[in-house]
C-alpha cells in the first residue's frame, strides 16, 4: 500500500524539522511519549518543562475526533497529566465500532488562546491534484469541514502563491493574521510536497501575538516514497488503527515483503478466529475476504492477507508458516478452516509456491491435526495442476483432510463449502493439463486467420486501428478509441525475456503475420540481438541501450511496456512520452509514489497517450495483442479462448482477478473482445470510465463487464454515464470489498488505492449506486458468471450477438524448460554433482544447510569433510585437517612454488595469473609427495612387509621413498611442524598403524642419513591414511579410493595457496619491479666454436 497514517508525534517531528516558513512556529520538538514502560523521573530530566508548565495530553494511537470523546487532558500540571493517564493507560476503550488498549500518549505544552484565534487547515491528495482546506472556525466543534471550509485546488506541478491564499482561503481571517497563515500554508504545502504527505491536518491551528501553534495534528505518507525520503524520514514506524493491536508476525511478513519482489501481505483481525486464509493476489484476498463475510464469517475471520508477485518456495513457506503457527496456538470447539485460494495466475508459478506450502503443512501437521484443521484448495494459472497434485498428496500422507480444485471450480466455491453452505464434490472434475493444450494431437497446425481475428459479432474491418485525433489547439490532445489492433507494434522496456517470449507465442496462436515486439529496450548492455521463437523457428529481436535508438530505428511502434523498477519506471516514462509515435504505455511496476504518477497522468492527458497501470499485468485483446504476462501461459489462453476476439469487453483493477475474469467469461458467453487491468493504486494512469467509454464507441463490443473495487469514486462515473444516456451497452459491474463495513476497524487491502476515506467510498455504496443507475450488479462475487450470462444470453436472443463457429488454433511447440518443469519429457544431465545444491534458498553443502554449518560451529576443517569427503567428520579430523592447511601454508620464498609466484608477481601480472604460475610446480618433486607417500607405505603395510623389507625393495628398484628427506631439516634438527602434528595424532586418533610403520620406516632411513626424515608432506600422507580408514565414517575400499584419486595432495594445494596468495601481496606491496636473475648465479655451459 502507499498512503499509510503516521502517529502525532512522528508528524509533529516532521513538520518541526522540516518546514520552511517566514512564521515563528512555537514549541518545536516540545512534546513527550508516555507508555506503560515510562519512567516519569526520567522524562522530567530529559524534558524539563514538564515540571514548570502548564500541559495538554492525549492518546495518539490514530483516533480521530480525541476532544468529542474527552479524550484530551487540559491545563493540567504534571500531576494531574499523571493521574489523567492513570485513569486511562491499558485501559480498553470504544470509539465508533473499534475496541482498543490505550498505550501511548503524547504530552505537549498547554496554549492558551480564545476561540478567535483557532483555524483549521488540511491538504490532501486527489487524481488533479491537491486540496488546501481552510476554515477561519477550527477546533473540536469544526463540524463538516468539506461543507464549511474554503477550497483551494493545487493543480499537479502548480506552485502555491501567497495571493491566491489570501483570495481564496482566507476571506474571513482578520487581516493583521493573514499575512502569518499565508506564510505558514505555503511552508506548510511545500513542506507537505517535499516530504510525500497524502494528507495533512492541523486542527486546530493557533495564531497569538507569540507565533503559530500546531495543536493538533492527523497525516498519512506515501510509504513508496521511502527510497527517495529515506534520508529526512528516517526509520518510520507506522502504527495500526485504534483497536486491532500490532504483532510481531505481521511485522516479520511486513519484513519479508520489503525483502522481496514479490508481496506478502498479512493483517490480524482476530487471532481466535476459526476461518484463515491464506490468498494468492491483491484483488482475490478482497475477494475471498467478501465472500466469508456475506456467508456471515465476519466474526470468525482471523486474518486478511495476500501473496503475490511470483514468491520464492521459501518466501512462500514463511509465509505458510507464520499463518499455520498463528492458526494452531488455540483450539476451536468447531475445529478450524484454511482457505488456500487465489484466482488464475499470470506469471507464478502455482506448482513452486504451492510446494512451500506443502512444506509448511507437514512441517506443522501435528498442531493442524489437533486443532482439527480442514484446508480448502483453489488455483489455477502456470503449472497448478502440479500444484494441486502435490497438495492433493500432502493430504493423503499427512491424514489432513485437504479438498482441493482446479479453473473448473468457481474462485469462490470452496468458501462456501468451508463454512457448510455447499456440498463438498467427492471428485472434482479436474481441468485437462497443459501439456493436452500445447501439445496438440490434431492434424490442424494452422487455422486461416481471417477465422479468428475478426470479432465473433461483427464484420472484419480493413484497419480497426484508430489513430488519435488531432487535438484543436490549446487544447490537450484526444486518446484513440482503439489501442491494439492486429498490426500494433510495441518496444519492451526491461530484459524480460520469458514475458516477450509469451507474447510472441500468443502472437503466433493467433496466426499474427509478425510479432508484436519490435525491440526491447534495456540501458544496463549495449546493443545487441536476443533470440526467440515464433512457432517452430527461431528469431532474433533488437536489444537497444537506449530508447532513442529504438524509437528512430522503429517508427511503427506505437506502444510501450515498460517493466522498469518503480525507481526508474517515472523517469523512462517520461523519456518515452517525448515520442510522438507512442499512444499507450502500459507501466507494470507497483510502488511507484503518488505524486510522480500523478504527474505522468498529467504529461500522457497533455500528450494524448494512454497509460495502462502502474502496478498492473496490463491487457489482452484476443485475436490481436497482449501485454506481457496478461492471460497467463498458453494454456490458459488457449481454455480462456484469447486466441480469438467474443464479444465481452472488461476492465478491472486486479490482475489476477482480470485472468478470472477471462475464465468466467470465457465460460459463460462467446468469449472476451477486450480485457484491461488499469492497476491497483489509487491513480492509476487511466480510469474504468476511459476504458468504458473505449469499448461504448467499439461497435465489436456488445456488453461491458467492470470490476470495481473500495476505494475512490470512479464508478460514479459509469452510474452518471448510464443515467445520462453516454453509456447505452449492457454493463455488469460489482465492487469488491463489501467486507470493509463490517470490519470494527480500518483494513488497508492489498492494493494501494483499496481504502474508503469516506462513506461513499465504499464498495456497498458504490454497489448500490450502479445498481440505481440501471447496470447489472449481482448480490455477490460469486454471482458475477451468472449475471454474465442472463445479460450474454439476452443479447444472444435479441440477435445483438451472432455466436461464430470455434475453430482451433495452431498448435505452438512447448518451451523445452517448461515441458521439463512439467514432467513431460527427461533428458540426461551434461553434469553430475553430489557435493553442493545451491538451487533452493539456502545453500546446502553434501545435504547440509548452509545455517546449519554455522549453527554446528564445523569450521574450515568440517565445510572440507562435507565437500571433498561427502561425511561430516568426528571433531578430531576437522581439527587435524585444519591443521594440516596451517602447517603448508608457506615454507619460505625459497621453494618453487613461491618462487614461481614472485617472479610472475614482479612481470606485473595478476594474482590468479601468478598463483597458477606458483601451483603448477606442484608435483611428486615439490608438494605433490602426500598421495605418493600414502600410496606406497599403505601399499607395504597392507602386503606385510617389514620396514626394512620395505627400504630394500624401494633401493633395489632405484626408487626414492616418497615423504622421506628433507634438504634442510633432520634428526638432529627436527621440522617443527612435524612435531606438532605427531603430538595431536598420538593424542586424538584412535589408531595410527600406519603413521607408526612409517616412524619405523624413518628410524632405518636416519641410521643412513640424517636428514632422510619423515618430512611434513609423508607425515600428513600416512597420517591421512590412518584417519580415513580409522575414524569410522569410510568402509576400507572409500578410503583407499580416497587416496588413489588424489584428494591428499588437494590438502597441500589448498593450504599452499594461502602462501602463494600471501608471497603475490606482499611484492606488490612493497612495490617489487621486474626480476631478472643475475649472471653470476648462472653457470654458462656452451659448446667449444667449431670451425669447418
Amino acid at each position: 500500500m502507499s498512503a499509510k497514517a503516521i502517529s502525532e508525534q512522528t508528524g509533529k517531528e516532521f513538520l518541526y524539522k522540516h518546514i520552511c516558513t517566514s512564521a515563528a512556529v512555537q514549541n518545536r520538538f516540545r512534546y513527550a511519549s508516555v507508555t506503560a514502560e515510562t519512567d516519569w523521573d526520567r522524562i522530567t530530566q530529559d524534558h524539563p518543562w514538564l515540571l514548570s508548565e502548564r500541559l495538554v495530553v492525549k492518546p495518539d494511537q490514530l483516533i480521530k475526533r480525541r476532544g468529542k470523546l474527552g479524550l484530551v487532558g487540559v491545563d493540567l500540571d504534571l500531576d494531574g497529566v499523571q493521574e489523567w493517564v492513570r485513569q486511562r493507560l491499558m485501559r480498553e476503550t470504544t470509539v465508533g465500532k473499534a475496541k482498543g488498549v490505550l498505550k501511548n500518549f503524547l504530552i505537549e505544552p498547554f496554549v492558551a488562546h480564545t476561540q478567535e484565534q483557532e483555524f483549521y487547515v488540511c491538504i490532501y491528495a486527489t487524481r488533479e491534484g491537491d486540496y488546501v482546506l481552510f476554515h477561519h472556525e477550527g477546533g473540536v466543534d469544526v463540524g463538516d469541514v468539506d461543507a464549511k471550509a474554503q477550497k483551494l485546488l493545487v493543480a499537479v506541478d502548480d506552485k502555491l502563491s501567497v495571493d491566491s491564499i489570501k483570495e481564496q482561503l482566507l476571506t474571513h481571517v482578520p487581516e493583521d493574521k493573514q499575512e502569518v497563515l499565508a506564510s505558514f500554508i505555503i511552508g506548510l504545502f511545500n513542506f507537505y510536497e517535499d516530504l510525500y504527505f497524502t494528507y495533512l491536518e492541523i486542527n486546530p491551528l493557533v495564531i497569538t501575538h507569540d507565533g503559530v501553534f500546531v495543536l493538533d495534528m492527523a497525516a498519512k505518507i506515501d510509504a513508496t516514497a521511502d527510497y527517495i525520503c529515506k534520508a529526512k524520514w528516517g526509520d518510520v514506524e507506522f502504527p495500526p488503527p485504534f483497536g486491532r493491536e500490532a504483532y510481531p508476525e505481521e511485522a516479520y511478513i511486513a519484513d519479508l515483503d520489503a525483502k522481496s519482489g514479490a508481496s506478502l501481505k498479512l493483517t490480524l483481525l482476530n487471532p481466535r478466529g476459526r476461518i484463515w486464509t491464506m490468498v494468492a493476489g491483491g484483488g482475490a484476498s478482497v475477494v475471498y475476504s467478501d465472500t466469508i463475510c456475506d456467508l456471515g464469517g465476519v466474526d470468525e475471520l482471523a486474518n486478511y492477507g495476500e501473496y503475490s508477485g511470483a514468491p520464492s518456495e521459501q518466501q512462500t513457506y514463511d509465509y505458510a508458516k507464520t499463518i499455520l503457527s498463528l492458526m494452531t496456538r488455540e483450539k476451536h470447539h468447531e475445529g478450524k478452516v484454511l482457505i488456500i485460494g487465489g484466482s488464475i495466475a499470470n506469471f507464478t508459478n502455482v506448482a513452486a509456491t504451492f510446494k512451500g506450502i506443502v512444506r509448511a503443512i507437514k512441517d506443522y501437521q501435528g498442531p493442524l491435526k489437533e486443532n482439527e484443521v480442514t484446508i480448502f484448495v483453489r488455483r489455477g494459472g502456470p503449472n497448478y495442476q502440479e500444484g494441486l497434485r502435490v497438495m492433493g498428496e500432502v493430504g493423503k500422507t499427512t491424514g489432513i483432510p485437504i479438498h482441493v480444485f482446479g479453473t473448473e471450480t468457481h474462485m469462490t466455491a470452496i468458501v462456501g463449502m468451508a463454512l457448510g453452505h455447499r456440498p463438498i464434490p467427492n471428485q472434482p472434475p479436474m481441468a485437462a493439463h497443459t501439456a493436452n493444450f500445447l501439445l496438440n494431437s490434431s492434424n490442424n497446425a494452422v487455422t486461416p486467420a481471417t477465422t479468428r481475428t475478426a470479432s465473433f459479432s461483427e464484420p472484419k474491418s480493413a484497419n480497426d486501428a484508430t489513430p488519435a485525433k488531432k487535438p484543436k489547439e490549446g487544447l490537450p490532445a484526444a486518446k484513440a478509441t482503439t489501442l491494439f489492433s492486429s498490426h500494433t507494434k510495441s518496444i519492451v522496456w526491461g530484459m524480460q525475456t520469458r514475458a516477450v517470449q509469451g507474447m510472441l507465442d500468443f502472437d503466433y496462436v493467433c496466426s499474427r503475420d509478425e510479432p508484436s515486439v519490435a525491440a526491447m529496450v534495456y540501458p544496463f548492455t549495449g546493443d545487441h540481438k536476443q533470440k526467440f521463437y515464433w512457432g517452430h523457428k527461431e528469431i532474433l529481436l533488437p536489444v537497444y541501450k537506449n530508447m532513442a535508438d529504438a524509437m528512430k530505428k522503429h517508427p511503427e511502434v506505437d506502444v510501450l511496456i515498460s517493466f522498469a523498477s518503480l525507481r526508474s519506471a517515472f523517469d523512462s516514462t517520461m523519456e518515452t512520452m517525448q515520442y510522438p509515435q507512442i499512444h499507450t504505455i502500459a507501466i507494470i511496476a507497483e510502488g511507484i509514489p503518488e505524486a510522480l504518477t500523478r504527474k505522468l497522468i498529467k504529461r500522457a492527458d497533455e500528450k494524448g497517450i494512454t497509460i495502462i497501470g502502474p502496478a498492473t499485468v496490463g491487457g489482452i485483446k484476443p485475436g490481436c495483442f497482449k501485454i506481457g504476462n496478461t492471460g497467463g501461459m498458453l494454456d490458459n489462453i488457449l481454455a480462456s479462448k484469447l486466441y480469438r476476439p467474443g464479444s465481452v469487453a472488461y476492465v478491472s483493477r486486479s490482475g489476477g482477478m482480470s485472468n478470472e475474469l477471462n475464465n468466467i467469461v470465457s465460460r459463460t458467453t462467446d468469449g472476451v473482445y477486450e480485457g484491461v487491468a488499469i492497476g491497483g493504486d489509487r491513480y492509476p494512469g487511466s480510469t474504468f470510465m476511459d476504458h468504458v467509454l473505449r469499448y461504448q464507441d467499439t461497435p465489436g463490443v456488445k456488453m461491458i463487464v467492470v470490476l470495481g473495487e473500495i476505494g475512490g469514486t470512479e464508478e460514479y462515473k459509469i452510474c452518471e454515464g448510464i443515467k445520462e444516456g453516454r453509456i447505452t451497452k449492457p454493463v455488469v459491474c460489482w465492487c469488491i470489498g463489501t467486507c470493509a463495513t463490517m470490519f470494527s476497524s480500518e483494513v488497508q487491502f492489498g492494493h494501494a488505492g483499496a481504502c474508503a476515506n469516506q462513506a461513499s467510498e465504499t464498495a456497498v455504496a458504490k454497489n448500490q449506486a450502479l445498481r440505481d443507475a440501471g447496470a447489472y450488479v449481482p448480490r455477490s462475487f460469486d454471482e458475477l458468471g451468472d449475471v454474465i450470462k442472463v445479460v450474454y444470453d439476452e443479447l444472444v436472443a435479441k440477435g445483438t450477438i451472432v455466436p461464430a463457429q470455434e475453430v482451433p488454433p495452431p498448435t505452438v511447440p512447448m518451451d523445452y524448460s517448461w515441458a521439463r518443469e512439467l514432467g513431460l519429457i527427461r533428458k540426461p544431465a551434461s553434469f553430475m554433482t553430489s557435493i553442493c545444491d545451491e538451487r533452493g534458498q539456502e545453500l546446502i553443502y553434501a545435504g547440509m544447510p548452509i545455517t546449519e554449518v554455522f549453527k554446528e560451529e564445523m569450521g574450515l576443517g568440517g565445510v572440507l569433510g562435507l565437500l571433498w569427503f561427502q561425511r561430516r567428520l568426528p571433531r578430531y579430523a576437522c581439527q587435524f585437517i585444519e591443521m594440516c592447511l596451517m602447517v603448508t601454508a608457506d615454507h619460505g620464498p625459497a621453494v618453487s612454488g613461491a618462487h614461481n609466484t614472485i617472479v610472475c608477481a614482479r612481470a606485473g601480472k595478476d594474482l590468479i595469473s601468478s598463483l597458477t604460475s606458483g601451483l603448477l610446480t606442484i608435483g611428486d618433486r615439490f608438494g605433490g609427495a602426500l598421495d605418493a607417500a600414502a600410496k606406497q607405505f599403505s601399499k607395504a603395510f597392507d602386503s606385510g612387509m617389514l620396514p626394512m623389507e620395505f627400504v630394500n625393495k624401494m633401493k633395489k628398484d632405484g626408487k626414492l621413498i616418497m615423504g622421506i628427506g628433507h634438504r634442510v631439516k633432520s634428526i638432529n634438527n627436527p621440522d617443527m611442524r612435524v612435531q606438532i602434528l605427531k603430538d595431536f595424532v598420538k593424542q586424538h586418533f584412535p589408531t595410527t598403524q600406519m603413521l607408526d610403520y612409517a616412524l619405523d620406516v624413518e628410524k632405518i632411513t636416519t641410521s643412513k642419513k640424517p636428514n632422510l626424515i619423515l618430512n611434513v608432506d609423508g607425515f600428513i600422507g600416512v597420517a591421512f591414511v590412518d584417519l580415513l580408514r580409522a575414524c569410522g565414517g569410510f568402509t576400507r575400499d572409500e578410503a583407499d579410493e580416497f587416496v588413489e584419486i588424489g584428494a591428499l595432495n588437494g590438502i597441500f594445494v589448498l593450504g599452499r595457496s594461502m602462501g602463494f596468495i600471501g608471497h603475490y601481496l606482499d611484492q606488490k606491496r612493497l612495490k617489487q619491479g621486474l626480476y631478472r636473475h643475475p649472471w653470476d648465479d648462472i653457470s654458462y655451459v656452451l659448446p667449444e666454436h667449431m670451425s669447418m
